[in-house]
């Protein structure tokens, strides 16, 4: 008998909306994550998972491998097992300089004998290779390299890859999708999603990932698949592998492979926008000139160009050794590692109380910087790579950002150089350091009274991720607390009443003390994400921050919650809300929270789907504000009313998938406001403007950012046109 949950369906019905529903799911799954062009709110997404969940709860006998449900969850695997690579994944040659990309073309065109040879450049992504086996459309398999002829299979974790598509033809192709074939590419992990997740693994005191490419590795080769899901992972689809030319004829795949990159993005995978066909070797060496410095622009690892030749005929012609194609060749774009010494050790105290050992450097540049300092994390990581004072060693980015220690150049030793000991009283407050049972890290035991906790802990609250309080740099910060005018982040909101002695501080006079003060002021106005943020709860990042705003809406609703009600919200589990339920249980962190409510601090989140209305009229020159839900007294509604943006009930995101570059001078909002109202309605403020950027924004006397936006041909919005979007609900 049908259940309730399956609406009393009996089997035929149900499987005919399951089909409905898997459709519909898996085409918003491929707008969201391969195009980044959602079509339809967050609620309104999950209404329709929730119907397929009921649905399939009824019927499990209806449950098929290609179903959106097949993406989360998961039983853990007991190991990995192999799978045999029907057409080997070989390795690439590599070019160093410019003279062996020429090389290797000569070599292509002498083998070619004189025909004309067109190459594809594309971004060589820093990630892991895998192979993708679709049978009928649906995915069945998928496999890391492993040596080429055979890898592990990690079926189950690539379900939980988001822009790897389940089922085929969700791009919008007229053909008919191919009934077998092999697809390739590379998983990676985005470098925001890395740096998120290592400062999660910092605070819970796990090893840190040296980079985004370990980090994804480290992902998709979890035992447990659920590991995999809650890390953003995502994919770039570069290479069509089918059996033999008369089954590619037959499916009408292009018989070039710039052709079948378009061919891939129609069938639904993720294709790197980024990649270009040139008919010469001098246009791909300008290709990789272009893209050796505005890698560092890019959300993703890249190391450097892969150059193939574009005629799949002529591919299968030049064929390949026993080790790599000679139709295609990898240009590594220059190491960004340095060799320097170590001049000292000492450790910083962070704002968890965390004591992280810092290796000062003699200054080397690196990826287009000098550095001379470089993070060695715990003492674990010191001894493991026997860091010592005075060693010569190898340093690089981890990712192009964070220096890090590669190795030590042991050989150049002399005997003088002193091994490391992490100290046994913090040095800011000579209070006790003691390292927790199953923790890497080293801490502080005085987190109510240890000045560089405190310290920290503001940087942590004016940061750009928490409160956004322009002007407020560990600098200011430590003047504010030698000079007695703070003591915790809500005096911030009490300055005004000290501007004289603010005034008086070195380097601040009238106007950097009246910028200061404007920007606490503007921070007031904060959603209540980058409040929860701001506060430095433990195990909660950004994004958590954002979910445990969105599910209870204002401050005080959660600092009701028990860990039972904190565990039932998604991505939240008994670690965090162990660490959010002890966090406001402190009547120390309790009392913090009741004067931010004195100082007039938000606490309630703006809702998503946005009435807008202008004060005053638009007319009258007013501001614009939004209309919504019961904020109340107490919950931060006076800080809301005074011209800061203010969203009315429901849940959609009008601006998800679209970024905005300010330029100019804004007549009715500061930049940073414009741009946290971007943010609260899903989208992204970026600070340069690329092919990826959807709009920008012009203000009075705009600079080089709208040039580049004509240049690109990116859509420049007036002021006035900008509010007009939000007031219309989105673009």
């Amino acid at each position: 008998m049908p259940s309730d949950m399956g609406g009393g369906l009996d089997e035929r019905g149900a499987a005919a909306e399951l089909a409905r529903l898997r459709e519909q799911i898996n085409y918003h799954n491929y707008l969201y994550h391969v195009l980044d062009r959602p079509a339809i709110s967050d609620a309104e997404f999950d209404a329709l998972m929730r119907r397929l969940h009921e649905l399939e709860a009824s019927h499990p006998e209806l449950v098929t491998p290609d179903s959106p449900s097949q993406r989360v969850g998961g039983r853990p695997l007991d190991a990995f097992g192999t799978v045999a690579h029907e057409v080997p994944m070989l390795s690439l040659g590599n070019a160093f300089s410019e003279e062996e990309l020429r090389s290797f073309d000569r070599r292509v065109r002498g083998l070619l004998a004189g025909e004309p040879v067109s190459y594809v450049a594309e971004l060589k992504i820093d990630g892991l290779s895998v192979s993708l086996r679709y049978e009928g459309g649906v995915f069945v398999q998928g496999a890391t390299r492993g040596d080429g002829l055979t890898g592990e299979d990690i079926t189950q974790n690539l379900r939980r890859v988001k822009s790897v598509p389940l089922r085929l033809g969700l791009g919008g192709l007229a053909r008919e999708v191919p009934r077998d074939l092999v697809v390739r590419g590379e998983v990676y992990m985005p470098v925001p999603e890395f740096e998120d997740l290592n400062r999660r693994r910092e605070a819970a005191g796990e090893p840190l990932f040296a980079n985004p490419r370990n980090a994804a590795a480290g992902s998709v080769r979890q035992l447990d698949p659920s590991i995999t899901a809650r890390r953003a992972l995502d994919s770039f689809l570069y290479n069509l592998v089918l059996a033999d030319g008369a089954a590619e004829a037959a499916a009408g795949v292009p018989g070039s492979h710039f052709a079948r990159l378009a061919y891939l993005r129609d069938l639904g995978f993720k294709v790197n926008p980024e990649s270009r066909l040139f008919h010469d070797i001098d246009g791909v060496l300008a290709y990789c000139d272009q893209w050796r410095e505005a890698r560092h622009s890019l959300p993703y690892e890249t190391d450097g160009v892969v150059v193939k030749v574009d005629s799949i005929d002529q591919q299968r012609r030049l064929g390949s050794t026993s080790h790599a194609p000679r139709w295609a060749i990898a240009f590594k774009f220059p190491a960004e590692q340095g060799i320097t010494k170590v001049r000292g050790i000492f450790v910083n105290v962070g704002r968890t109380g965390a004591v992280t050992p810092v290796a000062e450097l003699e200054p080397v540049r690196l990826a287009g910087s000098t550095v001379s300092r470089a993070a060695l994390h715990n003492e674990d990581y010191v001894r493991e790579k026997d860091i010592r004072v005075g060693d010569w060693v190898v340093v690089h980015k981890a990712g192009d950002v964070i220096p890090e220690v590669v190795t030590v150049l042991t050989e150049r030793r002399t005997g003088d150089e002193r091994p490391f000991e992490m100290p046994e009283h913090c040095p800011a407050c000579g209070a006790r350091v003691v390292r927790e049972p199953g923790e890497a890290a080293h801490r502080c035991v005085n987190s109510l009274g240890c000045p560089a906790q405190l310290a920290e802990g503001l940087i942590h609250f004016a940061s750009r991720a928490g409160m956004d309080i322009e002007g407020l740099g560990s600098a200011v910060i430590t003047q504010l607390l030698g000079a007695g005018l703070i003591a915790d982040a809500a005096e911030l909101y009490r300055l005004r009443e000290a501007r004289d002695k603010l005034v008086s501080l070195e380097r601040m006079g009238e106007k950097s003390t009246d910028n200061l003060l404007e920007a606490i002021d503007r921070s007031r106005g904060r959603p209540l994400h980058r409040l929860i943020h701001a506060l430095g709860i433990r195990y909660v990042g950004g994004r958590v921050s954002r979910v445990l705003a969105r599910h209870f809406g204002t401050l005080d609703a959660l600092m009701r919650a028990s860990p039972a009600e904190l565990t039932r919200v998604p991505e939240v589990g008994e670690k965090i809300a162990g660490s959010v339920s002890r966090f406001f249980s402190e009547p120390r962190n309790r009392e913090l929270v009741e004067k931010l409510r004195l100082g007039e601090v938000n606490m309630v989140e703006p809702r998503r789907d946005v009435g807008v209305r202008t004060q005053g009229g638009a007319e009258a020159g007013g501001q614009l504000g939004f209309f919504g839900p019961d904020a109340g007294p107490g919950a931060g509604s006076d800080a809301w009313s005074a011209g800061r943006p203010r969203h009315a009930a429901g849940a959609a995101e009008p601006f998800a998938g679209k970024t905005f570059v300010f330029t100019g001078t804004l007549a009715r909002a500061e930049r940073r406001e414009a741009e946290s109202l971007v943010e609260s309605l899903g989208g992204r403020a970026a600070s340069s403007v690329s092919s990826r950027t959807h709009y920008v924004v012009a203000g009075e006397n705009p600079g080089s950012k709208l040039d580049k936006a004509r240049e690109l041909g990116v859509r420049v919005l007036t002021e006035d046109e900008f509010w007009s979007l939000v007031a219309g609900g989105g673009p």
